[in-house]
Formats: structure tokens, sequence, C-alpha cells
């Protein structure tokens, strides 16, 4: 990606203030990277807290009964109110990003986005139908906003071809994970648990009520996040500006040239197998989270946990494994498997994953399963989200033409966006019966391995795209 010394250097003696910000933020901070990104880290960890927090209860809440607080909906309802409610969190970003690239700027529309998200939160505090559904609406359409663009703030802090780049990415997901981990773990303490409906109970509140306080947790979380973002905003209003005007003004000044074209065309590849990773991965939110509730032991060691602690499996995993993967990388330097190569490699370990799962469901016919088998589910899951997830954020910023940063960006995170409602609409499928849930789960791994096949085959065509970027 072009930085504003690269547009500016010709044309003036002297580096202006905005830029002088930009260089300031790209110096080395943490762990040798730029000074910029721990901002960014924290931010989108309270982020990612208040999203997976009121996801992790979301589907347990619409189809709890009324008597116990829920929705009453169906299984079928609850899944499709989901994948559409997932999908749209996600399609919102390629508004954000056209908003932000063309107006507002990053800087902005991450601080607009976030307020956006936490009054959403804030709604579903309230026990109506309607707040409900305005939460989920302005929650949306906050998250189109923050999530593209705070991307793009991370991929800005690096100069273009900086073996960083990947590393850092890496670190910054591991920012989303810690989140992840820590809002099932207090959302769902707050919404399912017995102790805390007796601290209800006892102070005299009604214990159905409890889920709203799982929701209103997620809201304190995403203010967390905006307090830190303002802390620090100091550090990036500068560059906001500066970069925004020049390198629009640089980009627009002339049309895409043949090998952006095909870079392009690389991203939207990308684009397919990407929705075949989430459409699978979503699962452990919508269909996943109805297995460990209804045939899974959420037992270990003489302790009950809510099942929706389960949800926070999968970014612990994330947080260990990120640091080696990121580590990793950095070493391999040149060596390293090209972007399509890590692609087939997160799309076979997601696609193993629900083989092993097909065993699992299948002994449910005599009766609950170890949460183990969740475990190493969600295991394998991360390690193929780890070659495929950070990794296709980077590639977006390195491949993208500067002027449609934002925009491709948005058309990234379209991928989860289809994935996820496809993920809904499988998890309607969802029946507590062993033969319907080895059907459903053997079917997601089939086309896992299918897709894993097409990929690595071509490879080869979409490295000659991609051109010099790796």
């Amino acid at each position: 990606m072009t930085t504003n010394s690269d547009l500016l250097g010709e044309t003036t003696d002297r580096t202006p203030p905005a830029a002088e910000a930009a260089e300031a933020l790209a110096g080395p901070g943490l762990f040798g990277h730029p000074r910029g990104l721990p901002t960014l880290f924290f931010t989108e960890l309270w982020e990612r807290f208040s999203y997976y927090g009121m996801r992790a209860i979301l589907m347990l809440f619409m189809v709890a009964p009324v008597a116990q607080g829920g929705l009453g909906f169906d299984t079928k309802r609850a899944a499709s109110i989901y994948g559409t409610y997932t999908m749209f969190v996600y399609l919102a970003a390629l508004p954000g990003g056209l908003i932000a690239d063309r107006w507002l700027g990053a800087w902005f529309s991450v601080l607009l986005g976030g307020i956006i998200i936490a009054c959403g939160h804030f709604s579903m505090v309230f026990a109506s139908m309607n707040t409900f559904y305005l939460g989920l609406i302005l929650i949306t359409i906050g998250t189109g906003f923050l999530k593209p663009n705070i991307s793009t703030m991370v991929g800005s802090l690096y100069r273009e071809n900086d073996p960083r780049r990947d590393s850092g990415f890496s670190i910054f997901y591991m920012g989303i994970n810690i989140g992840a981990v820590l809002a099932p773990l207090v959302c769902g303490y707050l919404a399912q648990s017995n102790s805390f409906k007796g601290f209800l109970s006892a102070r005299g509140f009604d214990v159905t009520t409890s889920w709203h306080w799982g929701f209103g947790a997620a809201g304190v979380g995403m203010t967390l996040g905006l307090v830190v973002f303002l802390l620090n905003s100091r550090k990036f209003q500068g560059n906001r500006k500066a970069s925004t005007a020049v390198e629009t003004k640089a980009a627009e000044s002339k049309p895409l040239s043949a090998a952006d074209w095909k870079r392009v065309a690389a991203i939207f590849i990308f684009f397919l197998f990407t929705m075949l990773f989430w459409a699978a991965y979503e699962q452990k939110g919508a269909s996943l989270n109805l297995l460990a509730k209804d045939l899974v032991r959420t037992e270990m060691f003489g302790w009950r946990f809510p099942s929706s602690y389960l949800q926070s499996c999968t970014p612990a995993f994330v947080i260990m494994l990120a640091p080696i993967f990121s580590i990793l990388w950095v070493r391999l330097g040149d060596r390293q498997p090209s972007s399509p190569a890590k692609f087939t490699l997160g799309l076979l370990f997601i696609a193993l994953a629900y083989l092993l799962l097909v065993p699992a469901v299948a002994m449910t016919a005599t009766g609950k399963i170890s949460p183990l088998w969740l475990v190493g589910l969600y295991f394998l899951e991360v390690v193929g989200e780890m070659c495929l997830s950070p990794v296709g954020l980077s590639t977006v910023t390195k491949l993208a033409p500067v002027k449609l940063v934002g925009i491709m960006m948005g058309v990234w995170f379209l991928a989860a966006s289809f994935g996820s409602k496809l993920a809904g609409f499988l998890s309607g499928f969802y029946v507590p019966q062993s033969g319907t849930l080895v059907r459903l789960y053997g079917g997601i791994a089939a086309g896992l391995f299918v897709g894993t096949i097409l990929l690595a085959l071509l490879t080869p065509r979409i490295k000659r795209l991609m051109g010099n970027v790796r």
C-alpha cells in the first residue's frame, strides 16, 4: 500500500505534519511492530467482546421458552434470523468501507460505528420485541462502519511488502480473540447460570431478565473500546485527515491498470472459497450452540457450566496459536507458503474438523456426548482459521488498489456475510437426532473437501493473477 511519504516525497522538500504522524505510528513499537497497533488491538478487543458476547446467547435466547424469558421461536425461525443478522453484520461492511473511502475517513468511521454498536447493545437490555430488533439493526449498521475500517487502519501502518504485515495482522487477530474468549464467559454467565439467577432472585429481580443482563454486558464492552480509541485519538487524527485527502487525490488521478484488475480478480476468487469456510465456521453460534445445549454433557470434574461457555474454546485456541503462527510466518520469510496455499490449508483443516464431528453425533443415539468432541472440532477449526482469516485480511490490503482498499475490505467481509447466511440456512436443518445430524455435518465436511481440492487446482492461476504479491 502506498504511504503518505511515498506519495509526497518527489513533490515537496518537507514532510507534512500529517505524514510525520503516519511515520511516527509506523515506527517500531510493540514487538517491533508499529506504535499504532496496540490502540487498534485493544479497540477491536472490546468491540469483539461486545459482538461475541451477544452472539453467544442470541440463538439460545430466541429458542428459550417465553416463560424462561426467551422469545419462544422454533429452530428454523431462530436460525433464519441468526443467519440474516450475521449476514447483514458483514454485508454492511461494503457501504461502510465505501463511505469511509469517499467521505468520512477510517478514523471517524470507526468512532461512529462504535457509538452506534453500543446503542444497539443497550437497546437489547429492555425486554421488548421492538427493542430486540432495533438492537440488531443498530449493531449491524455500527459494525458496517467499524469492522472494515479498523482493519484498513492496521494495514496502513505497514509499507508495501513489509514482511511484518502478516505477523501484525496475526497479533491484531489475537486481540479479536481475547475479546471473544472473555465474552461468552461473562455474557453467558449472566444470561444462563443458576448462580447469577439466584443472585437476581435474592435481590428482588425477575430471574427471567437474566438474558438482558448479558446483552447489557456486551454494551459495556463496546463502551470500553470507545474509551480506549478516544484516549489515543490524537495519534491518528492528523494522519487521518491527510491520508484520506492525499491518497484519494493520487489514486483517482489515474485509472486502474491491467495488473490492478488481475489483483482484484484474485480477491474475488478468494471471496468464493472464504464464503465456504464461514458457512461452516458460523455453525458455532447456531447449530453447534444448540448441539451443546441439547446433546453435549456440560459438566467436567463435577462442575456444571452454561452451554454457551463452549463458545470460548475457539478464541482460546486462537490466543494459543496466533503467536505461533505469527512467529512462523516471520521465521519462514520468503519461504512461507503463498496466500493461495494458506487458504487451501485453511479449508482442509476445517473440513477435518467436521469429519471429526460425524462419529460424535452418531453416538448421540445412545445419550449425551463428551464436550471434548466439540473441543477437538474447535481446535482443528482454529488451525484452519489461522491459515485463512488473518492472512486474508492482510492479503486484501496488499492486493487492493489504494483507492479501493476500503471497498475491497468490504468485499472481503461480504464473503463472511454470505457464508453466515448459508450457515443460518444449514442450521435450520438442525434436529437433535443422530441420523439427521450425521447427514448435516457429513454434508458440510464433504462440501469443504471438494472446495479444498478445487482451490488447490486453481492455485497456480491465482498466483499469476497476484503478480509479485505473495
